[in-house]
């Protein structure tokens, strides 16, 4: 539809009818408000009408007070006085009094108005129920009303005053002009609207408190009515004002808006944007049209421009470009695909793209299922060119759509990856090949090993180590390293078949996988490596260097081979080799405990920093018992332990040479002082008499920032040092002599104690001792465990204790396991005691309860 015919719909189906819809709405609006006026003012009238009616009705109860004593004490000459008097004046008009006495209602005067007798009863019996000094309300006797007012004035009598309302009484009630007309009945039924009036009810007080009474009043709507919306010829006349303006809007907006859009329409059906070039479309008459003939103007010359710039630029990329159509018949080419396939575009027109490339029909097929499939990605892969130089090609196929989204035809790259290939060969023998040895590296080895673990009845897989290699490199440079791997590799190699795998693993560690051989078989081959090996000799500056063989050996039967675990085993292996000597072989045990311990250290490890982690280190005591008779401080050494998440206990051996291997010892000490000092703050009453012993491992001794982390956890805890004594083994001290030393001065100045654990057992240096600023000295075991039956023992012993006498070092003997020991100990004159027959490891949190025990046993 045009936009003219879409205006003159506009004009006859919305604005025109809005026009009516609005003027109908705001008379109903208007009709709404007048009625909403009309019952206000109803609401308010009923309000006063029953306000003014008390108001009355409150007047005659006061004029009843005032009367009604004074009336009752007149007697019958008074009375007819009165009567005159009363008659005479205009209140007696509607006002009769009545009295009430022994039950009966009579008149005060004998000419006036009475009631019918059943009417006079009625009116006593309400009185009388109503046991109220004062009574009011109305009274309805046919169509005529009273108010009635009663007041006590003696005991068992009342005086009555009587007012008769008639229809102008009750008319008076209202203020208004709108109420016509006010009735008095027993009904609450609204009595119909007729004649442009309608009613309302309101109840009213009555003397009789079983018949209520209501006001009929009636409203006149005439005044409401006049007011009220009224489609007229004034009206009307400015409805067909406003359709008229609409007329005259459309009038305008098809001179100024209609014709210089249909013209603007007339050229832009001209337009061809395929055109080599194109021609302005132009405007007048709108500044809205001149704005969109310039954006069209505009989008048509970035058309172009863009038309152009793909043209120069298939014409300048180094790939191939081909445009087919649906049926895979070329449509462009560009000079790079012209140069490559040596055809001129204009030859190649309409031409399959398959014969064209001479590819076979699987081209075709290729572009037809990228067209059914509507892929959005482009669908890649490598083919082989059929030049006059044959060729490696990545082909992409793309498919084409125009602006509907509708698939056209498709676009064909193909990029020449003849020098990427070779390239990318090259790279891969380098990634899979070790370039010194000329052996698979690693990678390649980890890569094949599960292929030869696949297909193997027995696997023996070999770690292989050279010894004093890192000589040759130290001395000779890299270079001849190198040269001697090479030489090493070839060596090996040589004794090889071609069902086992060689690999270089890094640096002088080498790989080999033997399949289906007997262990007897695989130590033969090895050995002959090691021989071949060892006839190695590399000459560098006149002189001559050989390298060792070092091999662990792990076997794996089928169907439970895993290659990898296999390897594990075997680097295992080959380090309990290399503590044999040089060109030892060494066969992987499930059963050695120790080879167990190192194959499963980097587990231990792991668990170790977890242990950390979740606060599962746990600390035990053993005490340590003085031997002399003066006082003496409680001594206690601070053991560890592994909490399993199940509540088992591990025992140190399984985890610290993990720990110590993986340089985690410094991690567990910290956590042990924390754990130490911690437990000591929270009980000060052990700190006057008693001494913890925490063990410091190698790697923590001279760490660095460990003698900050001490002095920091001892602020924080707020702890004095005297409680605390650290313990070092004697070979720890010595080998880490210079840094420990002044670890040790620090830790000193802070007050803490020290202890030379093991001594004895390594170097066994008393100048050592004298330059190790220790107050204890702990004897190692093994010359504690038979100190009862063997006199060097013994003799050691009272060595040791002579010297650390006279260097003021007291000594503790470890391992005391029997009374015997603890009495030769005793005559010697150790200082303490520690072992089983002292007491065993107990966990430190029960400490303080059973030395309060022990107290209380003493006492």
């Amino acid at each position: 539809m045009h936009i003219g015919k879409k205006i003159l719909v506009f004009i006859a189906g919305f604005c025109l009818p809005a026009v009516v819809i609005v003027s109908y709405c705001l008379g109903c609006w208007y009709d709404h408000r007048v009625e909403l006026l009309r019952q206000d003012s109803a609401n308010r009238e009923l309000a006063n009408i029953q306000q003014q009616f008390q108001i009355d009705v409150d007047r005659l109860t006061f004029l009843t007070n005032i009367y009604a004593l004074p009336l009752s004490q007149l007697d019958e000459v008074q009375l007819k006085k009165l009567e005159a008097s009363w008659h005479d004046s205009s209140m007696s008009a509607n006002l009769s009094w009545y009295i009430l006495r022994q039950g009966e209602l009579q008149t005060f005067f004998p000419n006036e108005y009475t009631f019918a007798s059943n009417e006079l009863r009625e009116i006593a019996s309400a009185i009388i129920s109503a046991n109220k000094p004062s009574v009011a309300g109305a009274y309805l006797i046919g169509g005529q009303a009273y108010v009635i007012t009663a007041v006590a004035s003696a005991p068992n009598e009342s005086v009555l005053l009587v007012r008769q309302l008639t229809d102008n009484d009750l008319l008076e009630y209202a203020q208004a002009l709108l109420v016509t007309k006010v009735t008095m009945s027993h009904s609450n039924l609204v009595t119909a609207s007729v004649d442009g009036t309608h009613s309302d009810i309101i109840e009213i007080p009555s003397l009789l408190k079983d018949k209520p009474v209501y006001l009929q009043v009636q409203f006149s709507e005439g005044p409401f009515q006049e007011v009220k919306f009224k489609l007229d010829w004034v009206s009307l006349g400015f409805i067909l004002f406003g359709v008229f303006i609409v007329g005259l809007g459309y009038i305008w907006l098809r001179s100024g808006l209609l014709k210089p859009f249909k013209n603007l329409m007339q050229q832009l059906a001209l337009v061809d944007p395929m055109s080599s070039v194109y021609q302005p479309v132009t405007s007048e008459g709108n500044e809205e049209l001149e704005v969109l003939a310039s954006r069209v103007n505009s989008l048509l010359a970035r058309i172009y421009q863009q038309k152009e710039r793909a043209k120069i630029t298939l014409e300048s990329i180094a790939e191939a470009v081909i445009l087919t159509d649906v049926d895979a018949r070329v449509i462009y080419m560009n000079p790079r695909a012209e140069s490559l396939l040596d055809v001129a575009s204009c030859y190649a027109i309409d031409q399959s793209l398959a014969s064209l490339l001479k590819a076979g029909d699987q081209l075709n097929q290729a572009v037809f299922t990228c067209i059914r499939l509507g892929e959005s990605s482009p669908q890649v892969e490598k083919i082989k060119l059929l030049t006059a130089t044959p060729r490696i090609m990545e082909r992409s196929i793309s498919n084409l759509r125009n602006h509907d989204k509708v698939i056209v035809g498709t676009v064909v790259v193909l990029r020449d990856i003849t020098q990427e290939e070779l390239l990318k060969r090259q790279l891969q023998k380098r990634a899979n090949f070790d370039s010194i040895t000329g052996l698979l590296n690693r990678q390649a080895f980890d890569e094949q090993l599960p292929q030869f673990a696949a297909s193997a009845k027995t696997i023996a897989v070999c770690y292989l180590d050279l010894e004093q290699f890192k000589l040759i490199n130290d001395s000779c440079g890299h270079t001849a390293g190198d040269r001697m791997l090479a030489m090493v590799a070839k060596a090996m190699q040589a004794c090889l078949g071609p069902q086992e795998l060689l690999a270089r693993l890094g640096g002088d560690e080498f790989g080999l996988v033997v399949c289906n051989r007997s262990a007897l078989s695989v130590a033969q081959l090895l050995k002959q490596m090691i021989a071949q090996v060892s006839l190695q000799v590399l000459n560098d500056k006149n002189c001559n260097y050989k390298v060792g063989l070092s091999i662990g050996v792990a076997f794996g039967r089928a169907p439970y081979i895993d290659a990898q675990e296999l390897l594990k085993d075997a680097d295992i292996a080959c380090i309990a080799a290399k503590a044999k000597g040089a060109n030892q072989i060494h066969f992987y045990d499930d059963k050695d405990k120790e080879l167990t311990y190192q194959r499963n250290a980097p587990k231990w490890a792991v668990r170790i920093a977890q242990a950390i982690e979740e606060n599962e280190l746990i600390l035990y005591y053993q005490p340590i018992r003085g031997l002399g008779s003066g006082p003496q401080r409680q001594r206690m050494e601070i053991l560890l332990r592994i909490q399993e998440p199940c509540g088992r206990i591990l025992a140190p051996a399984q985890f610290i040479a993990a720990a110590e291997r993986f340089k985690l010892m410094p991690d567990i000490d910290k956590e042990v002082i924390r754990k130490a000092f911690l437990w000591l703050s929270l009980h000060p009453v052990l700190w006057p008499d008693h001494c913890i012993s925490i063990n410091l491992s190698g790697n923590s001794l001279g760490a660095e920032g460990m003698v900050e982390y001490i002095a920091q956890q001892q602020h924080i805890f707020d702890i004095p040092s005297q409680c605390i004594c650290f313990e070092i083994t004697e070979t720890t001290a010595i080998q880490n002599r210079n840094r420990g030393m002044e670890m040790l001065k620090q830790l000193r100045k802070l007050g803490f104690s020290f202890a030379l654990d093991d001594f004895g057992s390594g170097f066994a240096s008393y100048g050592y001792l004298r330059e190790l600023p220790v107050d204890y000295v702990k004897i190692d075991g093994c010359f504690i465990k038979n100190l009862a039956v063997n006199a060097k023992d013994y003799a050691i012993v009272k060595s040791i204790q002579d010297v650390c006498r006279v260097m003021g070092i007291e000594t503790v003997a470890e391992f005391v396991e029997n009374q015997d020991i603890i009495d030769r100990l005793l005559s010697i004159g150790i200082n303490y005691a520690q072992g089983y027959a002292i007491g065993r490891p107990q966990p430190l949190a029960n400490y303080r309860e059973q030395y309060e025990m022990r107290l209380a046993q003493r006492a």
